[in-house]
C-alpha cells in the first residue's frame, strides 16, 4: 500500500486545482515511491528518481521510467515527495530548481511528520507565486520556477559532511554526521589477522570496511553491498581515500531480494532496522540470512545490533554457532559460524 504522501502529492491534480502535464511534457519526479495513481488528465511522460534500490526495484516492477540519481534538464514540472530527512527535502527541491525551465511547475508533498510544513515555510520565504493544500494528513504546496535559481539553490543542496576529518557523507545517509556509536563497537573487535575475502553488508558510506582494511591490511579484497545509491558512491570515495591498497567491489544491491554472486570468508554488518518510517526489526533478520547464505563453510559472520533487538534467535536457526563477543550499555557485538 502506498504511503498518504504519494496520494496528497497528487492531490492538486485529482481536483484540478493546478493543471495536469500533457501530452509530450516532461515530468521529474524526485523521490519517487511504488503505487500512484495519475489523475485524469495527466499524460506528461514520467522520469522517477530513486537511489534506494528495493524503492527503485518496486517502481521498475511497476514499469516506470526510473534512475537512481536525476539526469537531463528542461523539465516542463518537477514533483517531489519528502521523506524524513530535512537535507535531503530540501537537496530535492534544489534539484528540481536546477533541472526545470523557467516557468515550470514544481510541486512538493509530504507527511506532517517528514516536517512538510517547516519545509514550505523555508520555501514561501523566497517570494515565489505558489499555494498550497492539506490533504491526507499531509500538505502539498508549489510554486512556478523562476528564472534565476542560482543563489536559492545553493542555499538547499545539500553539503557534503567531512565525519572524523577523512570520511565522506551527506545528509540523507545513515549517520551522515558522525561515526555511528554501534559501528566503532564493532570496529574495536574486528580481527588484525584476516587474509581471506570479506564482504560489508549495508556498508552505508563505508567506515566498517575502512577500519577492516586498516585493521587486517592482509585481507585478500572486500566487496560493499549497499541499497542507497548515493551512500554507496560515498563509500567509493571513502575507500579510495583511506583504504586505496585494498581490492574493493562495490554493489548497489537489495540484500532482503538479491542474492550475492560470491561466497565470503568474512562478513561485517551493522544492519538497518528501520524501512521508510516504521521501525522493522525483521529487515535485520533477514540481512542476517542473507550473510548465511553468501558465507562459505566456516566462514564467520561478526554484526553489532541494539541490545534490544533479539537477533540471537535467528542467528542460531540460520548458523551452526554463534554467540556474543561484547557489549555496552546500548549495543552488543554478536558473532556467527557457518
Amino acid at each position: 500500500m502506498s504511503r498518504d504522501a504519494l496520494k496528497t502529492l497528487f492531490y492538486p491534480f485529482d481536483t484540478g486545482v493546478i493543471e495536469a502535464p500533457q501530452e509530450g511534457e516532461r515530468v521529474l519526479f524526485l523521490g519517487a515511491e511504488a503505487g500512484y495513481r495519475l489523475p485524469g488528465g495527466f499524460a506528461g511522460s514520467i522520469a522517477a528518481v530513486q537511489p534506494l534500490k528495493p524503492v527503485y526495484r518496486a517502481l521498475k516492477a511497476a514499469q516506470a521510467d526510473v534512475a537512481p540519481i536525476a539526469t537531463g534538464d528542461e523539465y516542463d514540472v518537477a514533483l517531489v515527495l519528502c521523506g524524513k530527512h530535512k537535507g535531503e527535502n530540501e537537496n530535492r527541491i534544489a534539484e528540481a530548481l536546477k533541472r526545470t525551465r523557467t516557468g515550470a511547475l514544481i510541486v512538493v508533498a509530504g507527511a506532517k511528520e517528514d516536517g512538510i510544513q517547516p519545509l514550505r515555510k523555508k520555501i514561501a520565504r523566497f517570494g515565489w507565486d505558489g499555494d498550497s493544500m492539506p490533504k491526507y494528513h499531509g500538505v502539498a504546496f508549489w510554486f512556478t520556477r523562476p528564472d534565476d535559481v542560482s543563489e536559492a539553490a545553493a542555499r538547499l543542496a545539500k553539503v557534503p559532511v567531512r565525519v572524523d576529518g577523512v570520511f565522506e557523507a551527506s545528509p540523507g545517509m545513515f549517520s551522515h554526521d558522525r561515526v555511528d556509536a554501534g559501528s566503532e563497537l564493532l570496529a574495536s573487535r574486528l580481527p588484525r589477522d584476516f587474509t581471506g575475502h570479506a564482504a560489508d553488508f549495508g556498508a552505508g558510506w563505508g567506515y566498517l570496511s575502512v577500519k577492516l582494511a586498516e585493521a587486517s591490511p592482509g585481507l585478500k579484497g572486500i566487496d560493499l553491498f549497499e541499497a542507497d545509491y548515493e551512500a554507496l558512491e560515498a563509500a567509493r570515495v571513502n575507500m579510495a581515500t583511506n583504504a586505496s591498497s585494498t581490492p574493493a567491489r562495490f554493489y548497489w544491491h537489495d540484500l532482503t531480494a538479491e542474492e550475492t554472486r560470491d561466497k565470503y570468508d568474512l562478513i561485517v554488518m551493522n544492519p538497518p532496522f528501520h524501512e521508510g518510517h516504521a521501525a522493522e526489526p525483521a529487515l535485520g533478520a533477514a540481512m542476517i540470512r542473507a550473510a548465511a547464505k553468501a558465507l562459505k563453510h566456516g566462514g564467520r559472520l561478526m554484526l553489532v545490533a541494539n541490545r534490544g533487538l533479539p537477533y540471537e534467535q535467528v542467528l542460531s536457526e540460520t548458523f551452526q554457532q554463534s554467540g556474543e563477543t561484547c557489549r555496552n550499555a546500548r549495543f552488543k557485538v554478536l558473532w556467527a559460524k557457518r
